[in-house]
């Protein structure tokens, strides 16, 4: 599989061959689904909480008396069936909602994942990308440059401090290292730019 690498100027300089199993991948919809989910999940907190009906708190006296007024019967204001009463089933902080996804199975997905920028042309890749101190208009205007605009997803190999010192106060620029990129942020951004080195990374990872 290759590649296409652009220069700073947005035109092809050169071309990658990259690896087949990473970059040419059929799309599994169905595994890409599954990994995108589990991830949400997992990144997911336990802070519901609410009161069963020991935890309510209502007066204790019966609301009438058990027999002789046509009511149904009712023995406490705190019961699971009035308004304002206790939960049957109440959530807990400690529910757990993490999903488990097999290595092999999340590999399969990357994969699928980057074919499918691959092949609509989202994946863009660069020799290198950097910034020579750490100033938002400065990688702003080398972005304009490249022809990059939009939401725009970068992946390095290793991240610079100037690089993602410049990025924080762009909103639709995330800046990332390949180790930390993650199935939602290659799904969600329009465009994701990857450094040579990073796609060396990806094929180390999930090759």
């Amino acid at each position: 599989m290759e590649l296409k690498v652009i220069n700073e100027q947005g035109q092809e300089a050169a071309k990658l061959e990259a690896s087949d199993i990473l970059f040419a991948r059929e799309f599994n919809e169905a595994l890409v689904h599954q990994i995108v989910v589990a991830y949400q999940a997992n990144g997911r907190a336990g802070n519901r909480k609410q009161k069963d009906r020991s935890e309510v708190k209502h007066t204790t006296t019966k609301p009438w008396r058990q027999k002789g007024t046509g009511r149904a019967r009712a023995g406490s204001n705190g019961s699971p069936l009035w308004r304002g009463g206790g939960r049957i089933f109440p959530n807990s902080p400690e529910e757990n909602f993490t999903q488990k996804v097999n290595k092999k199975m999340f590999r399969a997905g990357m994969a699928s994942i980057l074919s499918e920028l691959a092949r609509q042309d989202r994946l863009v890749v660069v020799e290198d990308i950097a910034v020579d101190a750490p100033k938002t208009k400065l990688f702003s205007q080398k972005l304009k440059n490249m022809g990059l605009e939009g939401n725009l997803l970068v992946v390095t190999d290793v991240l610079n401090e100037n690089l993602y010192l410049s990025s924080r106060n762009l909103p639709n620029v995330l800046v990332l290292e390949a180790q930390e990129a993650d199935p939602v942020s290659l799904v969600r951004f329009g465009k994701v730019v990857v450094t040579k080195s990073a796609v060396a990374k990806f094929e180390e990872m999930w090759g």
